[in-house]
C-alpha cells in the first residue's frame, strides 16, 4: 500500500483526502493545530507543526518522512511549498522540483529568473526601501507595489501617480523588502496546467474578474476561457517556456498573466494548488477530479486520457460587501435553489463585523456554477449577483 503525505490541508485541500483514499492509498498530514482536530480523524497519521512559518512546516514535513517513508508528497498553498520540495527532492519522489519551489515561494527570484530567460514580464525593481525607489518608480507610473511572498492579493497595491507614491512609500516605510513593477494593460488570466516529467499532460486558461486598482482583489472566475484558437495556443507555448525556464518536472501550475496586445505577459506562477475553488471549476469543465489527478501524479500512477475539450461551463463568484457591520444577508436560499448553483455559502451573518477590502481574506462567501453553455453560464452568474446580498452599515 502506498503512503501519500499531504503538507498542509485546510478547508480547501479537504478533496486530496478523499483522492488519497480512493486510490487505496495511506494518507499522512502535516497540519497546524488550529486545523489539525478537523481531519483527525480522516487521517492515518497526523503530525501537528508549531506554526505555519515555511520553517515550521518544513520541521513537520521533515518529521512525517521520519516516521515513515512517503511515496509522494503534495503540498496544499503557497507556506508548504518549500517543505514539500525539500523532502521530494530527499525521497526522489515526483514533484515540482526544488528549484521550481524556490522560484515559486519568491516573486523577486521569478522576476530574476525570466528576466534572464527572455520572458515577457513587467519591468521591476527589488527594494529594501521603497522612497529609495521613487525616481525608478516615478519614470513609470503606474506602478504595482507587491511584496515577496504573499498570496490572495494580500499587499499588491497599484500606485497611480507622484503623490500617491510619495504616501506609499511613507505608510510602507519599515515594511521591507518589497517588488515595484510597471503596470500592465490587459484581461487578467490563469493558466493551470498538470506536469508530468516537465510536459504538460492538459492545461485549461481560466478568465480573472478583479475588483481593478488599486488592490485588484479576485471576485470571478470563469474557466475554459472564452478565447480564440490562436490566442490559447500562444498562451500553452508562453507557458511551455515558464515552465523550462522555473525547472517544473512534476506536479500541478498556476500561471497567472495579463494578455495584452503583443501577447502574454507574466505576473507570477506557483507550483501548488490554486485557491478560490479553481479545482473544482477544473472538475465541472472537464468531468475529471483534479485532487485524484494530482494524486495520482504525486503517486507515480498512470493518468486517464486527457480530455478533449469542456463538457459544460463553470464560473466562480466570490462576493464582497461594504465595510461595517452586517445588518442583514438576503438570498442565500435562492441562489443554493437556483439550477446552475453548484455549492453557496457566505462566511458573515448578521452583526459580524467586516473590513475594508485590501485582499482576497475580505470576500464574504463563494457560489460555484455550471451550465451547459456561456450564455447560460452568464444569465446564471449575473442572476446570483442580483439575488446575493451583504447589508452592512
Amino acid at each position: 500500500m502506498q503512503t501519500l503525505l499531504l503538507v498542509g490541508v485546510g478547508r480547501m485541500g479537504l478533496p486530496y483526502l478523499a483522492a488519497g483514499r480512493a486510490l487505496g492509498a495511506r494518507v499522512v498530514a502535516v497540519e497546524t493545530a488550529q486545523k489539525a482536530e478537523s481531519i483527525a480523524g480522516l487521517v492515518d497519521r497526523l503530525i501537528v507543526t508549531r506554526g505555519a512559518s515555511d520553517e515550521l512546516w518544513a520541521e513537520g514535513a521533515f518529521a512525517a518522512v521520519a516516521a515513515e517513508r512517503p511515496d509522494g508528497v503534495i503540498a496544499f498553498s503557497e507556506p508548504q511549498v518549500l517543505a514539500a520540495s525539500m523532502v521530494q527532492e530527499e525521497l526522489g519522489v515526483p514533484g515540482p522540483s526544488l528549484r521550481a519551489g524556490v522560484i515559486s515561494r519568491n516573486k523577486a527570484l521569478q522576476r530574476g529568473r525570466f528576466a534572464a530567460a527572455g520572458i515577457a514580464q513587467p519591468d521591476y525593481l527589488v527594494v529594501d526601501d521603497l522612497a529609495g525607489a521613487s525616481e525608478w518608480a516615478l519614470e513609470r507610473l503606474p506602478v504595482v507595489v507587491k511584496p515577496l511572498s504573499m498570496a490572495g492579493s494580500m499587499g499588491v497595491e497599484l500606485v497611480p501617480d507622484a503623490a500617491a507614491f510619495a504616501e506609499v512609500a511613507a505608510r510602507r516605510a519599515g515594511e521591507g523588502r518589497l517588488l515595484v513593477e510597471r503596470a500592465v494593460e490587459g484581461p487578467e488570466y490563469s493558466w493551470e496546467a498538470l506536469v508530468v516529467d516537465g510536459a504538460v499532460w492538459f492545461a485549461n486558461v481560466t478568465a480573472k474578474e478583479t475588483t481593478g486598482p488599486p488592490n485588484f482583489i479576485e471576485v470571478a472566475h470563469r474557466s475554459a476561457a472564452d478565447i480564440t484558437d490562436d490566442v490559447r495556443a500562444g498562451v500553452d507555448r508562453f507557458g511551455a517556456d515558464v515552465l523550462a525556464a522555473t525547472g517544473m518536472r512534476s506536479g500541478l501550475v498556476h500561471l497567472e498573466f495579463r494578455l495584452t496586445d503583443a501577447g502574454p505577459v507574466l505576473m507570477e506562477i506557483a507550483v501548488r494548488t490554486p485557491g478560490d475553488h479553481l479545482m473544482e471549476l477544473l472538475g465541472l469543465t472537464y468531468g475529471l477530479d483534479w485532487f485524484e489527478l494530482v494524486a495520482r501524479v504525486a503517486l507515480g500512477r498512470e493518468l486517464p486520457a486527457a480530455p478533449s475539450g469542456p463538457i459544460r461551463y463553470a464560473a466562480s463568484y466570490l462576493p464582497l460587501a461594504t465595510a461595517g457591520t452586517v445588518t442583514a444577508v438576503h438570498g442565500l436560499e435562492a441562489v443554493r435553489e437556483h439550477k446552475a448553483v453548484v455549492e453557496a455559502g457566505l462566511s458573515v451573518a448578521v452583526d459580524s463585523v467586516i473590513e475594508p477590502a485590501r485582499s482576497s481574506n475580505q470576500r464574504v462567501g463563494q457560489v460555484l456554477l455550471a451550465a451547459g453553455d456561456r450564455a447560460e453560464l452568464e444569465a446564471a452568474l449575473a442572476e446570483v449577483r442580483r439575488t446575493l446580498v451583504v447589508e452592512t452599515r
